[in-house]
C-alpha cells in the first residue's frame, strides 16, 4: 500500500509514552503510514532512542497542563500507577483519574474526535474495590467529554519488563509471568495476563477503525487480536 501524504494522515497525542503500554504505543503511532504528527505529553524528557520526524515530545506537569495544545485528531492515554508507588489513595486517584481526564479534556479542546484510553479489567464505578472504582469513574468521565468515538482497553495483568524501563516492578505481574507461564494456555483469555504489545496493537487498530460511541476492548478480545 502506498504511503499517504502527511496532509492526508491524522495527528495524534499520546500521554504516558514512558510506561509499559505507552512504550509499545509510541512506535505504532510513528509508523510511516500512521500519523503525520505525534505529540507526546510526558513527565520526563524523551529517551535517547525516541527520535522521528513526526515526533513532538513535550515535558509537562499533568497537574498544570498547557492551556492550548496543537491541533489533534486522535488521543491515546496510557497513564497509570499503583497505590503502592503513588503512596496513597489520593495520589493514585490524582494520576489514574484526574490526570487522565485532564488530558482527555485538553485533547478534546484541541479538536480530537477519537480517544483511546487504557483502563483495567474489573473497572466499575460502583465497585467496592478502590482500584476498580477509580478506573470505572475514569471511564465514565472520559465517555462524557463529547468525543465521537471512545475506545477503552481493559487489560488483565500486564506482561512486560518494567525493570528495563526503570519502573517499579509490580508483584502481581511478576507472579503471573513466573507461575502461570507453564499453564497460561489453560487460563481463560478474559483473565489471562496479556503482553503490553498486544494491548497497544489492539488499541491503535480499534481507534483507527472506531465507530461512533463507546467501545470497550476486553482482555479476551485483545488476546484474540494478537493470536
Amino acid at each position: 500500500m502506498p504511503k499517504q501524504p502527511p496532509a492526508a494522515r491524522p495527528t495524534a497525542l499520546l500521554a504516558g509514552a514512558t510506561g509499559l503500554i505507552g512504550r509499545s504505543l509510541l512506535p505504532r503511532l510513528l509508523e510511516p503510514d500512521a500519523y503525520a504528527r505525534v505529540v507526546v505529553l510526558a513527565r520526563s524528557a524523551a529517551p535517547a532512542d525516541a527520535r522521528a520526524p513526526a515526533l513532538d515530545w513535550r515535558t509537562v506537569d499533568f497537574t498544570r497542563l498547557p492551556r492550548k495544545l496543537p491541533a489533534i485528531d486522535h488521543a491515546y492515554i496510557a497513564l497509570g500507577t499503583t497505590i503502592r508507588v503513588a503512596g496513597s489513595q489520593e495520589a493514585f486517584r490524582a494520576v489514574d483519574l484526574d490526570a487522565v481526564v485532564a488530558v482527555a479534556r485538553a485533547a478534546r479542546a484541541a479538536g480530537a474526535t477519537r480517544l483511546g484510553v487504557v483502563s483495567a479489567l474489573g473497572a466499575d464505578a460502583r465497585s467496592a474495590v478502590f482500584y476498580n472504582r477509580v478506573k470505572g469513574e475514569m471511564e465514565a468521565a472520559v465517555a462524557g467529554l463529547g468525543y465521537e468515538a471512545v475506545v477503552i482497553a481493559q487489560p488483565s495483568l500486564l506482561l512486560g519488563d518494567r525493570g528495563a524501563l526503570g519502573q517499579p516492578v509490580r508483584s502481581g505481574e511478576v507472579f503471573a509471568a513466573r507461575f502461570l507461564g507453564p499453564v497460561m494456555g489453560l487460563v481463560p483469555r478474559t483473565f489471562r495476563p496479556i503482553k503490553a504489545e498486544a494491548v497497544a496493537g489492539a488499541l491503535v487498530a480499534a481507534v483507527r477503525d472506531a465507530k461512533p460511541g463507546v467501545q470497550r476492548l476486553s482482555s479476551a478480545q485483545m488476546q484474540a487480536r494478537a493470536a
